[in-house]
């Protein structure tokens, strides 16, 4: 995977986890909402419907209480009584039914097969013992039930809720119910609302969501575009400037070659037919012999002008001795060459660096030197190099006029130092440049390699 779509993923995929999460929390509390809006719903139309039925029982017992209160109980005021309860009806399905203290039916207004039958065992579909259920409520005063019982109209069993009360003098339990259709109906369409609601909830963050990622997507994407241009801006700048030092190289190579190598070449190629001619010619001997000597000694000068320049492009101690004798032969060269005093010291090491980062030491020098030459008016400079285990260390110090440092980065001028600090930051090290009058100081740290560490 690239970087830039690595960087797009690493800002989609946190959007998109905390986007599940809120809608984790979204439908948990939502259906949360749903259960106790469902509940309260139920509550509310429980507590309407004990109401009812409470209302219908005393509505029965004021009816009966004649027949009840009279003192007598007698066989034939208790069928009177039945009689009058079976006639009583609300609804459909709404009903009385009379039980004695055993569970035996005394009177079912729509369920006669009951009627006479003792249902004392009797459970519903969860295993509730409805009568003796009832028969406890009436007891205790409560009178309040709910069970499933089969629904006349319908002919199938479902949740009822029947309120009960309980007839001392004959030993009757007297009840009415009503089936909770409606209430299911009630909480199934609140959770169906509520459910829809989730839905919309969703689709609104899927939205949110999506508009949101693909805003962050642009973003990147925009980004990347921007970072890829301004890279290759950079690289194409970074290019340029290869270019020019390397146009500058040869240039100065150029010039090396046509004005001090080239030209002693021609001095000599004079001074040779100039002897020959004196030779040829058998006149002034002597004559002919000193000028031999004399194209020999600049042939040898030539050949010294040859070695210098090769060794400005690559000193061959680096390969040979290493680099601590690569920068003494360079400092060497410099004080006699500037007529500055150098003081160089080196603990001699032993220099396992990481590849390269040798020769850029030694350019860091060469770069160094020549800038207290042209610049600095120095009269003193010293070179340190000091290696250990985890890295090495080099400084150049001089005590010249010094400079401002951030203003020499910025300037073209500053070009030497910049490819110092590209050099350094190339091989993981620490470069240091510390400027004022009479103390300028350049202080890099390199690693070495790690199989070195002891």
């Amino acid at each position: 995977m690239q970087l830039k779509h690595k960087i797009v993923a690493l800002g989609i995929l946190p959007l998109v986890l905390a986007i599940a999460v809120i809608c984790a929390l979204v439908i948990s509390l939502n259906r949360q909402l749903g259960d106790q809006q469902a509940q309260l719903i139920e509550d509310s139309i429980l507590a309407s419907k004990r109401a009812e039925l409470k209302n219908y029982v005393e509505m029965a017992q004021s009816l009966i209480a004649p027949l009840y209160d009279d003192g007598h109980g007698d066989a034939r005021a208790q069928q009177q009584v039945l009689e009058e309860l079976r006639k009583l009806s609300f609804g459909i399905n709404g009903y009385f039914f009379v039980y004695d203290r055993e569970g035996r039916s005394l009177m079912h207004a729509r369920q006669s097969e009951l009627v006479g039958k003792y249902l004392w065992d009797m459970k519903d579909p969860h295993g509730l013992p409805v009568i003796q259920a009832l028969l406890q409520s009436a007891q205790s005063g409560e009178g309040f039930q709910r069970y499933a019982w089969n629904k006349p109209s319908s002919g199938q069993v479902t949740d009822k809720l029947a309120y009960v009360v309980m007839l001392d003098r004959w030993g009757w339990m007297l009840g009415t119910g009503i089936y909770l259709e409606d209430v299911e109906r009630a909480t199934q369409q609140a959770r169906a609302e509520v459910a829809q609601g989730i839905r919309k909830t969703m689709m609104a963050i899927a939205v949110v969501a999506l508009v949101a990622v693909l805003f962050v997507f642009a973003t990147g994407m925009t980004l990347n575009v921007s970072e890829h241009r301004l890279a290759d801006k950079k690289l194409q700048r970074l290019t340029q400037r290869i270019v020019s030092l390397q146009e500058e190289e040869r240039s100065r190579v150029s010039r090396e070659l046509h004005d001090g190598i080239s030209q002693v070449l021609v001095s000599i190629k004079f001074q040779f037919e100039l002897a020959s001619h004196l030779l040829e010619r058998g006149q002034a001997h002597e004559k002919g012999l000193n000028t031999l000597k004399d194209a020999t000694e600049r042939l040898g000068d030539a050949i010294g002008e040859v070695r210098s320049l090769s060794h400005d492009l690559r000193s061959s101690l680096l390969d040979t001795l290493g680099l601590p004798a690569a920068i003494g032969q360079l400092a060497a060269e410099f004080e006699q060459r500037s007529g500055l005093t150098v003081t160089y010291d080196e603990n001699e090491f032993d220099c396992q660096l990481v590849d390269g980062a040798a020769v850029s030491l030694f350019r860091i020098v060469q770069e160094g030197l020549t800038n207290i030459e042209r610049h600095a008016q120095a009269k003193n400079v010293s070179i340190t190099l000091r290696g250990c285990d985890e890295s090495v260390r080099l400084t150049v110090v001089d005590d010249g006029i010094g400079f401002n440092v951030a203003q020499v980065e910025r300037r073209q001028a500053g070009i030497g130092l910049r490819n110092i600090r590209e050099r350094v930051e190339h091989f993981g090290g620490r470069f240091d440049l510390i400027s004022m009058p009479g103390r300028s100081e350049l202080d890099v740290l390199l690693p070495m390699k790690p199989d070195a560490k002891r």
